[in-house]
């Protein structure tokens, strides 16, 4: 069993060496402990830092794809190494590297697939309210659209098993942490989760605001939840307009009976009430479509599985 620890990284040279000495390199119930650096084309020397503190393998970008796309290739590289278990964590050492061997353990118990390290949000201190409230509330979001119990959806401290790292496709250009745990979620992936100790440290460097956090993460929950119920959106937003038509049309008809005076003067709303209807009867054929689609994306995501597994299998055999 071999555990690989991943950290993304942007200009951590400073924060890295402690991050490094923080993990453990031997755990019971696992043969190795290695650590994989992905530098996100960082400016400074984060790469040669982690190389020099004991980093087993490192990967670089030339230039910053995001944070999504490190932890993606992050996966990729741990999967080619041969990883059983995959720990994800921060370089600026919010998270601490003893508990480890605690986030693993439901893991090698084969009682989950993926562990998510809860910071329990609603009562760390260094956070404003305003921020407690956001991560509540945007977690809350999450566990209802992905079907978990996540209490703490942002936390990126994370362990996966092989076969979850081989089945999380992330798509999200902003960050993998919410669009991660709702494909587990749609993937009927056991996803559980642990309180852990976490420490202030710099601001985020993902977002430029409380704001700008808001509304990248509204958009992600949005187009994750349409891309894995497609009919469940479109027939809702159909058939609002669908009965906002109707509502508009049975007024007119109202009028309609009061005479010629009265149609005349409401003629407005029987021509926004077919225009309504119209869009109402054609989002529910594009919710018919998407899910036709959604059904062929499984499928490709099936494959794609397939496609890695046997890949990473035969590299395997040499």
């Amino acid at each position: 069993m071999k555990l690989i620890v991943q950290i993304p990284c942007l200009n951590e040279e400073a924060t890295l060496p402690e991050t490094l000495r923080a993990i453990p390199r031997t755990i019971p119930g696992l043969d190795a402990v290695e650590v994989l650096v992905i530098d996100d084309g960082s400016s400074d020397a984060t790469s040669r830092v982690a190389r020099e503190h004991g980093a087993d393998h490192v990967v670089r970008f030339t230039r910053r794809k995001g944070l999504a796309a490190g932890f993606m290739a992050g996966l990729d590289a741990c999967l080619r190494l041969g990883a059983d278990i995959i720990v994800n964590t921060d370089a600026d050492a919010q998270y601490a590297g003893s508990e480890i061997p605690r986030l693993i353990a439901p893991i090698l118990k084969g009682e989950a697939d993926m562990v998510i390290g809860d910071r329990e949000v609603g009562q760390v201190e260094h956070f404003s309210w305003p921020k407690r409230r956001l991560q509540t509330v945007g977690s809350w979001v999450v566990r209802k659209v992905s079907g978990t119990s996540v209490p703490d959806a942002t936390s990126g401290f994370r362990a996966l098993n092989r076969e979850a790292a081989l089945r999380i496709n992330i798509v999200s250009e902003f960050t993998y942490t919410l669009e991660s745990i709702i494909q587990a979620g749609k993937k009927k992936m056991a996803v559980t989760h642990l309180p852990i100790s976490s420490r202030h440290t710099r601001p985020s460097r993902l977002f430029s605001s409380t704001w700008d956090y808001v509304k990248r993460s509204t958009a992600t929950i949005l187009r994750i939840y349409a891309m894995y119920e497609p009919f469940k959106v479109f027939v809702l937003i159909g058939s609002a307009l669908t009965a906002a038509g109707l509502v508009l049309g049975l007024r007119y008809a109202w009028f309609w009976l009061q005479g010629a005076a009265m149609r005349a003067a409401h003629l407005q709303s029987a021509i926004l009430s077919v225009l309504l209807l119209i869009l109402g009867f054609q989002t529910l054929q594009w919710g018919i479509m998407a899910d036709l689609i959604a059904s062929n994306r499984k499928l490709l995501e099936d494959l794609l599985y397939r496609a890695r597994k046997g890949e990473l299998e035969k590299d395997a055999r040499g």
